[in-house]
């Protein structure tokens, strides 16, 4: 049944993937919830996502020619109405606009969400949620989701100064864990907390300030851990209003990136939640 639904592309202007054009210098984040997926871990899991009624759809698809035969199983994931165009290379880099070692390409669509609220209120008694302020770094965006799938977190929430998750290569580094984990981005960090704590959360605030060493976090049903920027951290206002934890280090170092901080400090809360 592949090869049936194989549609060959041979010009580089063809409007059937005018999406896929350049993808470096124009990223479709913010254009009506639509992103590019990028290599074969991504692509099945957005086909996961299709195929299961998730918050994410795949609208096209474009491989490498001599790709398809070791992607058959994912491409008959999905629906007959989603088109799988293919190219030989010297097409494929010039549509792109640099040469794509993995040849695997998806258009995909974040459909209605909904709200925060509505989010919280249908989380387990048991929960784990990563909330992020002001991450506007793209790795970093993409490790902490990797993270919070890692250590089994329930949610992610984002302030809306963070960047949005969706960006190719936040998507690429998160290993497709973003299409896999709950989240939302909007309200600021304060209303974000708010609503945790309204809703029973323990808040952790991480900071090399912290007044608790993150070893010694009490365990709780709902926890939440919070993280912010590098460089600004987190603001006073949030340091002060909840629960503040340190990972102790060597001295002489001003303190760890926020995507290996957020790991070793999911590891620890992820234990006390009895997640690991």
């Amino acid at each position: 049944m592949t090869s049936e639904r194989l549609i060959e592309i041979t010009y580089l202007d063809d409007p059937r993937i005018a999406e896929f054009r350049n993808i470096r210098e124009r990223d479709l984040t913010g254009r009506e919830n639509r992103f590019i997926a990028e290599g074969t871990v991504v692509l099945r899991l957005l086909a996961g996502a299709h195929a299961t009624g998730g918050d994410f759809v795949a609208e096209k698809v474009l491989l490498l020619k001599n790709r398809v035969a070791g992607l058959s199983d994912i491409i008959d994931t999905f629906p007959s109405d989603v088109p799988i165009y293919v190219a030989a290379a010297e097409v494929l880099d010039g549509i792109v606009g640099f040469h794509l070692h993995r040849g695997v390409l998806a258009l995909g669509r974040r459909t209605a969400e909904e709200g925060m609220n509505d989010l919280l209120d249908r989380l387990p008694k048991r929960s784990l949620v990563l909330v992020g302020c002001g991450i506007s770094n793209h790795d970093n965006m993409g490790s902490m989701f990797r993270n919070a799938a890692a250590f089994g977190a329930d949610a992610v929430l984002l302030d809306e100064s963070c960047c949005d998750p969706l960006y190719r290569k936040a998507l690429r580094v998160s290993v497709g864990s973003i299409l896999t984990i709950p989240y939302r981005r909007q309200s600021s960090a304060v209303e974000l907390l708010t609503a945790l704590a309204e809703r029973g959360f323990a808040i952790w605030s991480l900071s090399p300030r912290g007044t608790v060493d993150i070893r010694d976090v009490a365990a709780s049903q709902r926890m939440a851990l919070v993280v912010g920027t590098e460089g600004e951290g987190l603001p006073e206002s949030i340091l002060s209003a909840f629960g503040s934890v340190r990972i102790p280090q060597a001295p002489g170092l001003d303190s760890l990136n926020v995507a290996t901080a957020s790991g070793i400090a999911l590891f620890e809360m992820a234990a006390k939640n009895g997640r690991i």
